[in-house]
């Protein structure tokens, strides 16, 4: 009797498997075959899958798999499990003392101050004639464009720590400084030269979309509002012109959180020390580099982005939340 019951199990088991594997294989031949019939489609979106695959997630996988192992670029990887992430946020001084704080003031004011000043301007330019907003929108989206030229040729003269520097001349004849101040040099100063210097060349890609968004916005909402009762400009934003542009909120929102955590070289650039005077400018970027590229330990540095790519992902799904389409929105 027991292996009769143990006979029909066995077939039981392999009848099963049976019908997965054929689920499988019917499954694999109708997604080949949907495939097939939007071959043209695939073809064209093709190079940019390929160079997503390559410099996208390739490095991101090769990132992960690095973090869990010590790495010197020399030997060869060799596999410690989360040794390199209890480090990280249980000895690792520096990061817990400096590069992390640092980040997140740096972030929470450069981020929320850069998007608000996106959306501000933009809004403010879509107000001026046809003639005069391309050349205001140009005024604003330049900087972006020449910061490391700007670099050399505005803030560094301006923030000169000797009564020849353009600030500190123009504030003692002033009289609002008695001696000139080290803009770029004292640790008390430097993270709010970064901050204003960040904030000038925030004006991106992202003040685009919101310039954009605003330009697209259906003028007869506008109409309609004012018929419901909408009697000021600030209710029209709130109301009308914020909701109807999310999308290029929700982009603009991305666009401020990728290049407010991977910027780290301005501290360096405006301070010309490396590290910055007394880790005063030291970010999570600035983190990732020294032990990179100048301590060599590959492995601890992976894990490192990681965590910035974790922290990146969180802030990305906020700005979802923020700006995403709901179900009950079309």
């Amino acid at each position: 009797m027991l292996s009769k019951l143990s006979n029909i199990n066995v077939a039981v088991r392999s009848a099963s498997k049976e019908v997965i594997v054929k689920t499988a294989q019917t499954r694999l031949r109708s997604l080949l075959s949907e495939i097939w019939a939007y071959r043209l489609s695939y073809l064209f979106i093709a190079p940019f899958m390929l160079c997503f695959i390559a410099f996208i997630l390739v490095p991101v996988l090769a990132a992960v798999g690095m973090s869990f192992t010590y790495f010197n670029a020399i030997q060869k990887p060799r596999f410690i499990g989360w040794q390199n992430f209890q480090y990280l946020i249980s000895q690792d001084l520096l990061f817990l003392k400096y590069a992390l704080p640092n980040t997140f003031k740096f972030a929470l004011i450069v981020g929320p101050g850069g998007y608000i000043a996106a959306f501000i301007l933009a809004w403010l330019i879509t107000q001026l004639p046809n003639a005069l907003r391309r050349w205001y929108a140009l005024a604003m989206y330049t900087p972006s464009l020449t910061i490391g030229i700007a670099m050399s040729i505005v803030w560094l003269p301006m923030l000169t720590g000797d009564r020849i520097g353009y600030l500190n001349s123009i504030l003692l004849q002033l009289g609002i400084i008695d001696v000139p101040k080290l803009w770029v040099t004292d640790k008390d100063y430097l993270m709010n030269s970064m901050i204003v210097v960040t904030l000038w060349s925030s004006m991106g890609v992202g003040f685009l979309a919101m310039l954009a968004g605003i330009l697209n916005v259906n003028k007869e909402l506008y109409e309609a509002g004012r018929l419901d009762g909408i009697g000021s400009r600030l209710q029209e934003i709130w109301h009308i012109t914020i909701p109807s542009m999310k999308p290029q909120m929700l982009f603009g929102a991305v666009m401020a959180i990728v290049s407010t955590f991977k910027a780290g070289a301005i501290g360096e650039e405006l301070s010309g020390m490396n590290p910055t005077p007394e880790y005063s400018g030291h970010l999570i970027i600035n983190h990732i580099d020294d032990y990179g590229f100048i301590r060599f330990e590959m492995g601890y540095a992976s894990a490192i982005s990681v965590f910035l790519l974790v922290l990146m992902y969180v802030c990305n799904k906020l700005s979802w939340g923020l700006f995403g389409s709901k179900e009950d929105e079309t």
